[in-house]
Formats: structure tokens, sequence, C-alpha cells
């Protein structure tokens, strides 16, 4: 795939993207920077004064981001933080106080109705709906902020983020996109008319399971101000070598979301095909209820697959049963995982639903083995 604005494929721009002008003798990605504080004589001013306002390592990382999420534009700042929750909270309670309103998915991340009851604790007006068939749309009257998830975790609903966008801005509310299980690579909120891309960087942007990391982009001057006191004000930083070794991860991105996503398609068609219904899920298969929109508006489908197994029990020896498959939380990694997902308590799906993420294997040895597992968790055991 090529920007047409610049020029520059997404692989070229994943393996560029962040680095500083070259020097001689100097290293093309440097190193992280340990320091809590910068020499600093006389008046503070310069990028650097202390270690919890800025590191060289986090800009370098915070530029890369912003190629990948808005390629060519000058006026968009991007800031990570600790955690993809940091970064969700630092716009969430940086916009909103007390007597404000926010519409929220009802459908989104589960960790979304702890957010909503503190919300509410701070007297801000929290409503929600689902993310399918734009249904936030109805809810927007006198809100000061629509959070979009889309595509919705772990449900993979779609929703139509520029119309939404434009219904928002004509309320007078901002725009914040969740834009984990897409990527910059699948979607571009910022283009789309939103005034936030947040998203967890501990996902497929760095894609091996061994960081926590969030980020923030962001095009409105005032408002990721805002973000970034609040950043401040509570710390929520990630560690240099976290953002080190994120930028390195992000140089292989398009390789490792062009295979997964790939895998998702093929482990979603063998599970479409199957005899038995699954109620299977995935954006890039063209019988799904969020194929048209996505294919409107993202530029690759993801790395998550979702289906739904009969009972609790059959889930759990789909699990046991699978061999190239880690059962862990989480998704995005080259390894694939999968989850009976209902085990958390805070997603509203049923007691057999599985959230699939493909990772980087060949796909012949992953449809395989979920195809067995399927085969094997068919046979109740004994004792049932």
């Amino acid at each position: 795939m090529t920007d047409s604005v610049t020029g520059a494929g997404d692989g070229t721009r994943a393996v560029r993207a962040g680095l500083p002008e070259p020097v001689k003798h100097e290293p093309t990605l440097p190193g992280p920077v340990f320091a809590a504080h910068f020499h600093l004589p006389g008046d503070p001013t310069g990028p650097y004064t202390y270690g919890r306002d800025e590191n060289p390592t986090w800009t370098h990382l915070e530029r890369a981001i912003g190629e990948l999420e808005a390629p060519g534009r000058d006026d968009v700042e991007t800031l990570v933080f600790a955690s993809g929750m940091a970064a969700i909270s630092a716009v969430l309670f940086s916009q909103l106080s007390a007597g404000d309103t926010v519409v929220l998915p009802d459908d989104g991340y589960q960790v979304l109705p702890l957010v909503r009851a503190q919300l509410e604790a701070y007297g801000v007006e929290v409503r929600t709906a689902p993310t399918g068939g734009d249904a936030q749309l109805d809810a927007l009257d006198g809100a000061k902020l629509l959070w979009i998830e889309t595509p919705s975790n772990p449900g993979l609903d779609v929703c139509d983020v520029r119309r939404l966008a434009e219904a928002a801005h004509a309320r007078g509310a901002l725009v914040a996109v969740d834009n984990t299980l897409a990527t910059p690579l699948g979607q571009r909120p910022l283009e789309l008319g939103a005034d936030f891309s947040v998203a967890s960087g501990t996902k497929q942007l760095t894609g091996h399971g061994d960081i926590l990391l969030g980020y923030v982009t962001g095009g409105d001057a005032a408002a990721m101000t805002s973000v970034r006191r609040w950043r401040k004000i509570v710390g929520a930083i990630p560690g240099p070598m976290e953002a080190w070794l994120a930028h390195r991860s992000i140089a292989t991105l398009q390789l490792r979301v062009d295979r997964q996503n790939a895998n998702a398609l093929v482990i979603a068609e063998a599970l479409r095909d199957r005899h038995e219904d699954l109620g299977v899920r995935y954006p890039g298969l063209p019988g799904d209820p969020s194929h048209k929109i996505a294919s409107q508006q993202m530029r690759r489908f993801g790395c998550v697959v979702s289906f739904t197994l009969p009972t609790r029990a059959r889930a759990d020896r789909f699990l046991d049963a699978l061999r190239l498959v880690d059962d862990a939380t989480s998704f995005g990694g080259v390894r694939s995982t999968a989850e009976r997902r209902g085990r958390w308590g805070g997603d509203a799906v049923p007691e057999g639903f599985i959230r699939f993420s493909a990772g980087a294997e060949d796909p012949q040895d992953l449809v395989a083995d979920v195809l067995r597992a399927l085969d094997e968790s068919s046979r109740p055991a004994a004792s049932e």
C-alpha cells in the first residue's frame, strides 16, 4: 500500500518512522536515555528538563507513531503513556469535568465499566450505546466527548467514524477513537474526522507481548495541551527501555500486520465453512455484518477473529486442545493466542465466546491446529 501524499508505502514508513537525521558515527536508532534529570543551568527552557515531562527516547517514538497515524501532517502531536488505559484515562479525564456528558460504547473494552463508574463519581454524565449501526448517534445531544471503539473489542462491530465525527462536531463535541485493534496501518481516525486517535501499544503495534504502552495522537493543540498536562500530573509515563523497544518493534509492523491479518482471514474462512454454526465475526469476511463499513474506512481488517462455542465446557476443551495457540489474554502478538473472554466478567458475551488473535505462524499449521482442536473438543469428557 502506498500513501498518495508522500509516496511512501507502509513498510517504508514503518521502517523509517521517527528516526533522527543521520550523524556520522552515531547509531541510526539511538539507544534508550535513562535520565531523571538533565543539565539545566539558568532558566528551565529547552526540550528536556525533567524525566517525568520529556525524554529523548519518547520523542523518537512519538514522532514515529505520529508519522504512522497522520502521515504528512505537521499539526499533529503524539504523547506516549505507560499503558493503553493510561492513554484512555488521559483523554477522558483531561477533557471532562463535573456536569459534562460523554458517550461511550456499551460493547467496548471490559475496563470501560470501571471507567464509567469513576467518571460518574466525578459528576460526569455517561451515556452508552452499541457500536454497530452507528447507535451512538442517538446519544450525542449535549455531549462534550464521543468515545468510539471500532472495531469493538471483543465483538468486532464497526461504526462509520466519519459519519459519527461529523454529527458530534455539529453538536460541539470532541471525538476520540480507540484504534488499538486496527492499528494505524489499518485505520487512520484523524483522516476520518476524529480529534484523537488513542491506542494500546501493548498489542499489535509492538507485537511481541512484552511491553505495556499507550499513546494519544491528536490535531487539536488545546486539547492535546490538556492531555499533556494530565500526563504530567499523574506521571503515567513509559520507561525509556519500553519506549525504545516499542520503536524498534515498529520497524516490522507492516510485515507483522500483513501476515497476521492474512492468517486471521484464513482462520475466519475455515471457521465459517465448518459444519457447525460458530457465529464467526471478522470484518474482513465479505459476509460479516461489519464488512461494508469496514471496507470503506479500513485499509486492513485486524488480526482478531471471534466465534462462539455452545458451552463454557466446550470452549475450555477447545483451548486445552490447542497446541500452537497460547491461552492468554491481550492480542496482536506474533504468537497466536485465544481465550474464553467471559472468564473476565466484564464483557457482555456468551460463556463459550472465544477471542482468537492470529499470530505470524504458517497459516496451514494454524488452521490445522484450530480444526483439530474443534474436533477434539466436540467430544465431551467422560465426566460430563
